[in-house]
């Protein structure tokens, strides 16, 4: 077992007689639960005054960056346990217009969509009705790869994870030129592997929705159905929505932002990855994102089981390039790994849940610290880099860690030039 696992078995709750997910491929610690005390790096968490005090930073942040990066829409939220100490709306929906953002504005969240994949199926398997183990081909029996016996193999862990064994993003340049999602899924048979044994880390979108399919085959209803019966409803997520017509009807939406002629012009939404619904499918709004935050804190038993969380938490597969991705991760993470819908990181010796996506107009971010109860969320509604640095300022000023400016606000910006 890898340090992460034992560091999430400990900040999880045992369930006694839970074993529906235990007994599956993918692994749940059996060790005790530990007061969080016993960790060497878990500190005191920081005082009221001091959880206060980071929201309002954050805040004023949020506005300078809107300000200075003259951006459209953004909204945060940052939860403590089951207490919300920020969740608001700043700046526009559309540059077009005045409509505020608020709690209830719905965004994209792109690839944060993947966890919430990975959590119905841990619902499906802790039913009965799928397993870790189930291969694709044995409800998918046209499913193929150029690795015959890879193909034969794959399992839904595998498709979860992003263990299947093909390059990264796989098919994605076609799924933006408007290719129909089956007519890839076909395509990924004339893929040439990188690896023989379906063990290496590549993300996928394309591929990754494979498990939409197998929801289907094992409840006979939609995936999106499945989702919204399953997580939305329960949480109270009732502005989340699957696809660019929920987007659109919601009543009150951020649209898409692109850079052109030196400002933030909005466009419509691409329809392309909402055909790839498990990757990419969700909209959401930061109240809806709040619950989801506190719901993976643990504060939503009755919805996700302390054991569901953990075992969609378990690392599958390393994955050290998120450790160069960016100055915060370059700096802060020792370790990466990928899940079941979610990253797992080593965070300056804190294990840290993540997750962000991004597609044309939209930016998420969202990150957890279990053992401390702390989860953060920022969405918005442009291609802005600026925003990408709230969460790990966030992070450190929680954990005590040397500040660093992650924001680069003050950095001279070439004439017209966007952050």
């Amino acid at each position: 077992m890898t340090w992460l696992a034992l560091a999430f078995s400990l900040a999880t709750p045992a369930i006694a007689g839970n074993n529906a997910l235990a007994t599956s491929a993918a692994p749940i610690s059996s060790t005790p639960a530990s007061p969080l005390a016993l960790r060497p790096n878990a500190k005191p968490r920081p005082s009221e005054q001091e959880l206060k005090a980071l929201a309002t930073r954050i805040e004023r942040l949020a506005e300078r960056i809107l300000k200075d990066v003259k951006g459209s829409g953004m909204a945060i939220a940052i939860v403590q346990d089951d207490t919300v100490l920020l969740e608001r709306g700043f700046g526009v929906t559309d540059t077009s217009g005045d409509e505020a953002v608020g709690t209830d504005t719905v965004f994209r969240v792109a690839s944060l969509s993947k966890a919430f994949a990975g959590t119905v199926a841990a619902m499906l398997v802790q039913e009965g009705a799928l397993r870790w183990d189930a291969r694709i081909v044995d409800h998918l029996p046209a499913f193929k790869l150029r690795n015959l016996e890879a193909a034969q193999n794959l399992t839904v862990q595998d498709i979860l994870s992003h263990r299947i064994g093909l390059p990264y993003n796989t098919l994605d340049r076609l799924l933006e030129q408007d290719e129909p999602y089956p007519l890839l899924v076909a395509r990924l048979g004339d893929i040439d592997p990188v690896c023989e044994d379906s063990e290496c880390y590549g993300y996928q979108n394309i591929a990754f929705s494979l498990i939409g399919d197998m929801v289907f085959a094992s409840t006979g209803d939609f995936y999106s159905h499945q989702v919204e019966k399953r997580i939305f409803h329960p949480l109270g997520m009732y502005t989340a929505t699957y696809g660019r017509d929920g987007l659109e009807d919601s009543a009150s939406w951020a649209r898409p932002h692109i850079r052109s002629s030196g400002r933030w012009t909005p466009v419509r939404p691409k329809e392309t990855y909402y055909r790839v619904p498990p990757a990419a499918g969700v909209n959401a709004s930061i109240h809806d994102l709040s619950l989801w935050l506190r719901a993976q804190l643990g504060h939503a038993p009755e919805v996700l089981s302390p054991a569901l969380l953990e075992t969609t938490r378990e690392p599958q597969v390393h994955t050290p390039g998120e450790t160069r991705a960016s100055p915060w991760r370059r700096e802060r993470l020792r370790d990466a790994h990928y899940a079941l819908g979610w990253r797992i990181y080593d965070y300056a010796g804190h294990p840290m849940v993540y997750h962000a996506g991004a597609v044309q107009g939209y930016r998420a971010m969202l990150g957890l610290l279990p053992e401390h109860g702390f989860g953060m969320v920022v969405v918005w509604n442009s291609e802005s880099a600026a925003p990408s640095g709230l969460l790990p300022t966030a992070l450190d000023r929680y954990l005590k860690l040397p500040e660093k400016d992650w924001l680069q606000l003050d950095k001279p910006v070439r004439r017209g030039y966007l952050r």
